[in-house]
């Protein structure tokens, strides 16, 4: 490095077009997942109140937006479903229902856009009357491998109604393996697994359990005893590497930017497409915020998820996916 003055580092930075010339990392609309949460009945929109902007919408008005969201190039949505709470049960059955809200949803959206790429949660906690991500025992324990024989009905129904890319986020130990040994078996060759691979025990989640209504199923009980310590990091590497030794083709760090040295981490010791989400809290301090006028919404959204990027994440789950995408075009 030579010494000022010969270095002056401002001089690439004083002019807009040195600045783009140098830029390290760009950020376009290839890396974006737009999340969205689907709802029974027809003509159906709610607002959750905990994120703004958010709507659970119906299959029809989700089919229907969505043809703005492919015209501005958004590779994948993912779904979350919204279950009745009729439907849930100590055994989750509805999961793997054909005929389940999920699986009507993918179907209606790849007839719709068979480019779109789709992506399913596999997980239990929207369909248990207890809000758990599995099966439990009498004293509330989450049953690891009986969980992990539903979430392997769940995810052929979902590849069977045309889901592109499974995503496991319950983080039970052994599941992708299971699940992509159930995928070959059922000629699902070309289905994507992406694997919550390093899903914290976060406090960040709180909107989105709102939103699919889980939270006041859950109560006070907390996932710690499945999701990884917020203090670990390391632990993250061991994760990913099982996850990716199953038969994992894409691998994901939940939360986001609380979480970008995990970020860092996991792609620079393995190399694999590695994707962050930015969680449901995340979306709503960044909003309130920008209603308070205390924070710029439109600069700190394209800030936060240019971070991402800087970390090593080939791809963002984000609710202000629609939004930067706009910004974008």
């Amino acid at each position: 490095m030579r010494a000022f003055p010969a270095t002056r580092l401002r001089r690439l930075r004083a002019q807009d077009f040195s600045r783009r010339l140098v830029r390290e990392h760009q950020l376009s609309v290839d890396d974006l997942i737009y999340p969205v949460f689907v709802l029974e009945g027809q003509n159906q929109c709610q607002p959750v109140a905990s994120m703004p902007g958010v709507d659970r919408l119906s299959i029809d008005l989700l089919v229907a937006r969505a043809k703005e969201w492919v015209e501005l190039g958004i590779p994948m949505l993912a779904l979350f479903p919204v279950t009745p709470a009729t439907l849930k049960s100590e055994l989750a059955e509805e999961a793997f229902n054909p005929e389940g809200l999920t699986q009507r949803a993918v179907r209606a959206l790849k007839a719709a856009y068979p480019e779109l790429g789709i992506m399913t949660d596999v997980a239990l906690d929207p369909f248990t009357s207890h809000g758990q991500d599995g099966i439990i025992d009498q004293q509330g324990y989450v049953l690891n491998d009986l969980t992990t024989s539903v979430l392997v009905k769940q995810a052929l129904s979902h590849a069977q109604a045309g889901a592109d890319v499974i995503a496991p986020s319950d983080m039970m130990d052994g599941r992708i393996g299971a699940i992509r040994q159930a995928l070959e078996q059922a000629a699902q060759v070309n289905t994507l697994i992406m694997a919550y691979s390093a899903k914290y025990a976060s406090s960040f989640y709180g909107p989105f359990r709102d939103a699919v209504g889980s939270a006041g199923n859950l109560g006070k009980g907390g996932k710690a005893t499945y999701q990884m310590d917020p203090a670990n990091s390391a632990e993250a590497i061991h994760e990913v590497g099982l996850d990716l030794q199953e038969g994992a083709d894409m691998v994901m760090i939940k939360p986001g930017m609380p979480y970008l040295d995990i970020v860092w981490r996991i792609k620079q010791e393995y190399g694999a497409p590695t994707f962050a989400y930015q969680v449901s809290g995340e979306y709503a301090m960044l909003q309130a915020a920008a209603q308070n006028g205390w924070i710029d919404k439109e600069q700190v959204m394209m800030e936060s998820l240019l971070a991402f990027k800087r970390a090593g994440a080939d791809g963002i789950l984000t609710y202000s996916a629609i939004a930067a995408a706009k910004l974008l075009a």
